[in-house]
């Protein structure tokens, strides 16, 4: 029996990002569909709804998914992430650090050791 957690295909464990993001707007209301449009996303491990602390989870790739994706299915549904400071300060960690992964997954080594081609 193996000790490694089993992730949807396209996921990879090593990009994986889990976040949290308190939301506002109409959560109770449309809280399955942000759920349903956000799981068909490639790269999306996992998302739920805490509706009764309007908070959004979800587990994602970040080498395929960015979290300007995600809050975009969110506002097509009358919801938004929430306004305060906090949420702000999580929300700009939280793509920095996305953006981060993503360029450093395709970002090729260099080195001044490696032969020449050719040779």
């Amino acid at each position: 029996m193996s000790n490694e957690q089993q992730h949807k295909p396209g996921v990879n464990e090593n990009s994986l990002m889990v976040r949290n993001l308190k939301l506002e707007g109409d959560v109770r209301d449309n809280q399955q569909m942000i759920v349903e449009e956000i799981e068909q996303l490639l790269g999306v491990d996992a998302v739920a709804i805490d509706a009764s602390e309007n908070l959004l989870k979800v587990a994602y790739d970040a080498t395929k998914r960015q979290l300007d994706e995600i809050e975009e299915i969110v506002r097509k549904y009358e919801c938004d992430i929430a306004d305060d400071w906090w949420t702000h300060i999580k929300e700009g960690y939280y793509k920095f650090v996305d953006q981060n992964v993503k360029d450093n997954a395709n970002h090729e080594a260099w080195s001044c050791h490696k032969r020449p081609s050719g040779k």
